[in-house]
């Protein structure tokens, strides 16, 4: 069990986790809007969906490259699951999307559910620490993630055949992700 250092140690040593498990959630959500893409970027039908998936993945790309940096700033090592990330992120995104556009709606709206809370916590964190540019920061990404939550129950996540026990078990995973990423 490791000792928990009070000051400006322990204070890098939670950014620093903050830093792996973000860029994790980002390289896992660019990889979910992936999949969702590569079903629906293939129907001719599904252009209007395939756009707001695009905009979407670039928003997370650009979160990804923020997060990038961060660790190339920070000396922070990422996790060593990021090629699980990268499966199990375009798996979901495929999945929700072959169940069709209100599926893949409901996996955004759990994912940016978890998210919103899960940014809230460490931009109070970061703020609590004194760290208000990236607090500054991450509040942003919270913002874009928020949008994404909302555009997705605009075009009726709640309405995703199954939605409770999908949103729930994709909530769930989102969980365990961040828990597990902590530490490896």
């Amino acid at each position: 069990m490791a000792i928990r250092r009070p000051g400006p140690a322990r204070n890098a040593d939670t950014i620093a986790r903050m830093i792996r498990i973000d860029h994790a959630g980002e390289y896992g959500a660019v990889h979910i809007y992936r999949g969702q893409r590569a079903v629906f970027g293939r129907l001719p039908s599904k252009t209007r969906i395939a756009r707001q998936l695009e905009h979407m993945e670039a928003d997370e790309q650009a979160h990804l490259d923020a997060f990038d940096r961060y660790i190339a700033e920070r000396g922070v090592r990422p996790t060593a699951l990021s090629p699980v990330w990268r499966l199990a992120g375009f798996g979901l995104g495929m999945a929700t999307a072959l169940m069709g556009e209100k599926a893949a709606h409901a996996c955004t709206e759990a994912v940016e559910s978890v998210i919103e809370g899960h940014y809230g916590e460490q931009v109070k964190e970061l703020e609590a620490m004194g760290e208000t540019e990236l607090a500054a920061d991450f509040a942003r990404y919270q913002e874009e993630e928020v949008a994404h939550k909302n555009l997705a129950v605009d075009e009726g996540a709640h309405d995703a055949p199954g939605y409770p026990l999908l949103s729930a078990l994709i909530k769930t995973g989102c969980r365990i992700a961040i828990k597990v990423t902590e530490r490896i």
